[in-house]
This record gives C-alpha cells, sequence and structure tokens, in this order.
C-alpha cells in the first residue's frame, strides 16, 4: 500500500510539471501584458525596463523554472493587474470558490445516489420515471442556460433569491465565510444547483445503471433466500458493490466542480477564484493566470490520488 502511494504521488508530480509547462507556454499565445500596463504613449525605453523588471526579457526556459521554484515556496509572483502578491488574491478568493464547490458537491452526491437508488428499486414506478425524464435536462442544458433560467424563475419572477454576488460573510481567522449568514446561505443556493446539477444527474443515473446490474447478480437473490430485509439487501450488498465505478466517476466531477465553476461565478457574479481568471485573461495577467492553473491541477492530481486509495478501502481484490 505505501509503495502504491508513492508511485502515485510521484506519477502526480510529473504531472504538475506537464501541465504547468503546458499553461506557461499557452500564456506567451493570448496577449502581451506590457500593452495593458503602459497605454499608448509608452516609449521604447519603457518597454524595456518594465520587461526587465518582470523577467519577460529573459529565455522561456528560465522563466518557467523561476516560476516553478516560486511556486514550491508559496511565492506565485505579482499580479500585473494590481500590484499585489499572487498568493493574498488567491487566498481572498479561494473561500467563495471553495464553498461553492462544497456545497454543489454535498448536493450532487447526496441526491445523484439517494435518486439513483430509488429509481433502480422503483424503476417502473411513476415517480421514478417522472425522474428519468426531467434528468435530460441536467444533461442536456448547458451551465449557463441552467443559471440564466434559474435566475429568471426565482430570482425575477418569484423574487425570492438573489441574483448575484455572496451575501454578508464572517472573517474566521483568514478565512471568509458565507455559510454562517441568511443571506449568504440564500445566495449559495442558486449558483450551486447551477453548477452540481449536471453532476447530480450524472451520478444519479451511473448508479441506477449499476444498482440494476447488481440486482441481478446471484450473490443478490442467495441474500434474499437467506430471509434478508429488502433494505439490508439493497443498502448493504447490492449499493456497496456499485461504488468502484460510481467513485470513479464522483472523483472526476468533483474535481471539475472548482474547474468549472468560471462559468456559474461568472453567470452568478460569485466573487471566486473563477471570476479572477476571467479577469485575468482579460489583463492577461500571467502570474494569476499560472497560480490559479496550477492550484487546479493540484486538486485534480489530490483527488484522483484520494480515489486510487479508496478503490482499495471498497474493493477488498485490490489489497492484493
Amino acid at each position: 500500500m505505501f509503495s502504491f502511494v508513492i508511485r502515485r504521488i510521484l506519477q502526480a508530480l510529473l504531472v504538475l510539471l506537464v501541465v504547468g509547462l503546458v499553461a506557461f507556454a499557452m500564456f506567451n499565445f493570448i496577449g502581451d501584458p506590457i500593452d495593458n500596463m503602459l497605454g499608448q504613449e509608452r516609449t521604447q525605453e519603457d518597454v524595456d525596463r518594465l520587461k526587465e523588471r518582470l523577467g519577460l526579457d529573459q529565455p522561456f526556459v528560465v522563466q518557467y523554472a523561476k516560476f516553478l521554484l516560486a511556486a514550491a515556496q508559496g511565492n506565485f509572483g505579482v499580479s500585473y493587474e494590481q500590484g499585489r502578491p499572487v498568493a493574498d488574491i488567491l487566498a481572498e478568493r479561494a473561500p467563495a470558490t471553495l464553498e461553492l464547490a462544497a456545497v454543489s458537491g454535498v448536493f450532487a452526491l447526496t441526491l445523484g445516489i439517494v435518486l439513483g437508488v430509488f429509481t433502480a428499486i422503483r424503476r417502473d414506478g411513476f415517480w421514478a420515471n417522472v425522474i428519468m425524464t426531467l434528468s435530460l435536462v441536467g444533461v442536456s442544458l448547458p451551465t449557463f442556460l441552467i443559471g440564466i433560467l434559474l435566475i429568471y424563475l426565482f430570482s425575477v419572477e418569484l423574487d425570492w433569491l438573489p441574483s448575484f454576488g455572496r451575501g454578508d460573510t464572517v472573517q474566521i481567522g483568514g478565512w471568509s465565510t458565507g455559510l454562517l449568514t441568511t443571506s449568504g446561505l440564500t445566495a449559495l443556493i442558486l449558483p450551486s444547483i447551477t453548477l452540481g446539477l449536471y453532476q447530480m444527474t450524472l451520478i444519479m443515473r451511473l448508479v441506477r445503471s449499476e444498482m440494476l446490474e447488481v440486482m441481478r447478480q446471484d450473490y443478490i437473490r442467495f441474500a434474499r433466500a437467506r430471509g434478508l430485509s429488502e433494505r439490508t439487501v439493497t443498502f448493504r450488498h447490492a449499493l456497496k458493490n456499485t461504488m468502484v465505478p460510481v467513485i470513479t466517476v464522483t472523483g472526476l466531477q468533483l474535481g471539475s466542480l472548482i474547474a468549472f465553476a468560471i462559468i456559474t461565478e461568472s453567470v452568478f457574479q460569485w466573487p471566486g477564484m473563477g471570476l479572477l481568471f476571467i479577469n485575468a485573461i482579460q489583463f492577461v495577467d500571467i502570474p494569476v493566470m499560472a497560480a490559479y492553473l496550477m492550484m487546479i491541477s493540484v486538486m485534480f492530481v489530490a483527488i484522483n490520488l484520494i480515489v486510487d486509495i479508496l478503490y482499495v478501502a471498497v474493493d477488498p481484490r485490490l489489497r492484493t
């Protein structure tokens, strides 16, 4: 087990190096930050001086090596747009994105498993068919359109929920949270549903298909023949054996919640890292973009590592 984890960590480090290299290379083709920072009345001396100060006059390999060495120490440079350390900017924006992704993940995972089991057990029932029909909405419609429809219904027509912003927040140490205020919780409802709806429908359909497959196995028939209750058969024997593929998809989808929060944050003007990344692209703020992509890569790799370890915990056959 220990050697397995070490191999996965080494593979993760290699993936991070490749992702960082690709991302850093792409930034050279999206624009020149000097144009945004100096304006039209600049001279060539001003351009050369600013490039030297920012290190943009050095070869690409040198820039990338310096970025990696600094990032390993938690230093992602200074934002070209705001003139502040990127680490401080991300620390301010990270709580909003992480809370949104966490609530969306809980919503998708909990409701997805519950509805997946329900529609599998009552596969010919009226409500199961209704749920499966409505789930096509979450799979088919794009995220931004779902967000706009929710805003129109619950904010414009019914005036029940706010359409933008994070609401009031409470500072706990260095973490700003909206989970402890009424306006913060109400502001979280629409964006979390928008972000988690696709993942929820995907998990629900996967759980349903796996449950239908497992319920036809011989050991389920033997469990019923032993006189075990239907509840025990369903949740202790059937559901547990559907978890390996569910863990795979769930791990990847929960990682994508943070990466794909960009669209949801743009629709709801949520002050998180996704909206910060969009603004950084417009200004060609390379340090912010590089730091954001590296953070997303680290989260994806960490989630995949956790998923690999959970395989062993769920499936005893893999322990050998």
